[in-house]
């Protein structure tokens, strides 16, 4: 069986964002039966609805992007106790217009980071509450608040000691069974 392409999206746009180095530790410890492909959202202009004939390109690129991967890993710090407004922007691009979502069936994995000892629980749970509309079967175990992500993983996204690796590890071993258990036939 070929890898399925996974979409990660990051939620911070911060060039040494913490999420960013948390994405890029997946993809170094990705098994064969995964293929991590971060896709960028600080270019996509904000959804208006009066834009969307027609799309403005960068929409229809994330959203043919998202539309080709198996499914979705998340990564995302807490902002103000919520997800930031980039990714819910992603959100909002790839699900319209209405009726077309890109996201629609796509099994997904959630992490959220912060360097506080809390690990972004706000962003997490607001973000599911979006990805049960989006139709969206979110992994529910393991749990993925990655606090303290700064003294984990460092600015190359190598991971710093051997428990972070054993967790992202069963992470993404748990996350090829969720994907093959959800899959939806084309």
């Amino acid at each position: 069986m070929p890898a399925r392409n996974i979409a990660v999206l990051v939620g911070s746009l911060r060039r040494e964002a913490f999420s960013l180095r948390v994405a890029n530790a997946l993809k170094r410890l990705q098994p064969p039966t995964l293929n991590l492909e971060i896709v960028e959202i600080g270019q996509l202009p904000f959804y208006n609805q009066d834009d969307e004939e027609p799309p403005p390109p960068p929409w229809v690129d994330f959203r043919n992007r998202i539309r080709a991967s198996d499914a979705v890993i998340f990564v995302t710090p807490e902002y103000n106790r919520s997800m930031p407004a980039a990714l819910k922007n992603a959100l909002d691009v790839g699900s319209r217009p209405y009726g077309k979502s890109a996201w629609e069936g796509k099994p997904c994995g959630i992490i959220s980071t912060s360097p506080g000892a809390i690990g972004g629980f706000g962003a997490h749970h607001h973000l599911r509450q979006s990805l049960v509309f989006l139709d969206m079967p979110a992994m529910q175990q393991p749990e993925m608040y990655i606090g303290g992500v700064d003294k984990l993983v460092d600015a190359e996204g190598n991971v710093l000691n051997d428990r972070t690796k054993a967790l992202f590890e069963k992470f993404l071993d748990k996350f090829c069974t969720w994907i093959e258990r959800n899959m939806r036939a084309a």
